[in-house]
């Protein structure tokens, strides 16, 4: 397998570390997608943390621009971390967790910072950063990925966190109404016998709300998708699913497309391939289609990459249950239940894999 082959569909910037996807938004009918990146080296942890940036029409063809967010301010000196983006009064903010370690502290704190831009380029960060200085009490030192959406007359502001002392993965809410002034509300949702969650996403659809985030505990992580109800400060699901089940997937942002869908983004990590490519093989996913249909949560490729799903692959093999992918240097991927559906985008080394129209999603490096 040729892991230095530029991939034609699934964005990956010219050079440079890249992973998490953070403020994906439509701004100015462009869909913007920020990133955390490491510009200057291949691997991650060589220096702290930027946001790349590159925008699209179609999903097909990528437009890269200079990073969005540089760590060069002392509150985030220690890193751009992960977050999203919202557009008010026709400027676009970014909200990020900003990372610095005090002088003589060996222990990093992780805040909320924003940047604001007019044209979507050029991104100025707000003087009175970091808007949330520390976590709550239920919180911990784990405090990060904020997730910004309007609901109603108001923001809201959803933290990853977790409580040691509780053992659980929280995430928690705050309100705005200016996007600056920040006020605490409580626990949003949580997950017994967890570390912490990461990357978050909340967002209303049709007469409730998806939630979503990557729940890391002692054994692992996965992703969940849930959709239910918002009241009072504390999300309650309907129906919940992992949606894109992996093995190379982690770290996935829904958003609004501006035209009535919620996509999904994940990120496509390539730390497992340091020893098969000189330079970073991760990129981002093809975009989801995040719909509730016969009570199960979907995510279908959106209709911008359709044309390009195939029934076939040299790598998937079916089986009488279900199908099996052969990944290099590693375990297969096998899947057994029952197939009714399978739709596949082949790009290089990457393979997505779409079961049953969307009830079941794998991202794949071969």
């Amino acid at each position: 397998m040729d892991y230095t082959q530029r991939l034609r569909y699934h964005y990956q910037p010219k050079s440079g570390w890249i992973n998490d996807p953070n403020g994906l938004c439509r701004f100015r009918d462009e869909y913007h997608v920020f990133y955390q990146h490491a510009p200057h080296f291949e691997v991650p942890w060589k220096e702290p943390m930027y946001w790349g940036h590159a925008v699209t029409r179609d999903f097909l063809h990528w437009r890269e621009l200079p990073p969005a967010l540089a760590p060069d301010a002392p509150y985030d000196d220690g890193g751009c971390w992960s977050g999203t983006a919202a557009e008010k009064d026709g400027a676009l903010y970014l909200f990020y967790a900003s990372v610095h370690t005090p002088e003589g502290e060996t222990q990093n704190r992780q805040n909320v910072s924003v940047a604001r831009s007019r044209d979507g380029v050029r991104f100025e960060k707000h003087p009175g950063n970091p808007v949330i200085d520390r976590p709550p009490p239920e919180g911990s030192r784990d405090f990060r990925d904020p997730a910004v959406c309007r609901v109603g007359d108001r923001y809201c502001l959803v933290m990853a966190s977790g409580n040691e002392e509780a053992r659980e993965a929280r995430l928690l809410l705050y309100e705005s109404q200016d996007l600056l002034h920040w006020t605490y509300r409580g626990i949003l949702y949580r997950w017994e016998n967890a570390r912490f969650a990461e990357c978050p996403s909340l967002m209303p659809a049709g007469d409730g709300y998806l939630l979503a985030a990557s729940v890391v505990t002692s054994a692992g992580h996965w992703f969940t998708l849930m959709y239910g109800t918002l009241e009072d400060g504390v999300f309650s699901p309907v129906l919940s699913s992992e949606v894109d089940r992996g093995p190379d997937q982690y770290a996935g942002q829904a958003f609004h497309a501006g035209d009535g869908r919620n996509l999904l983004i994940t990120w496509i990590p390539g730390w497992p391939y340091a020893g098969y490519a000189e330079r970073s093989v991760g990129c981002m996913s093809v975009p989801r289609e995040l719909t509730v249909s016969d009570g199960k949560l979907l995510g279908a490729p959106a209709r911008e990459i359709r044309h390009l799903l195939t029934g076939e692959d040299p790598a998937l093999r079916r089986t009488p249950r279900g199908f099996t992918v052969e990944r290099t240097g590693r375990e297969p991927l096998v899947w057994e239940g029952d197939l009714r559906r399978l739709e596949l985008l082949r790009d290089g080394y990457i393979l997505e894999i779409f079961v049953n129209g969307g009830e079941e999603v794998y991202s794949v490096l071969l």
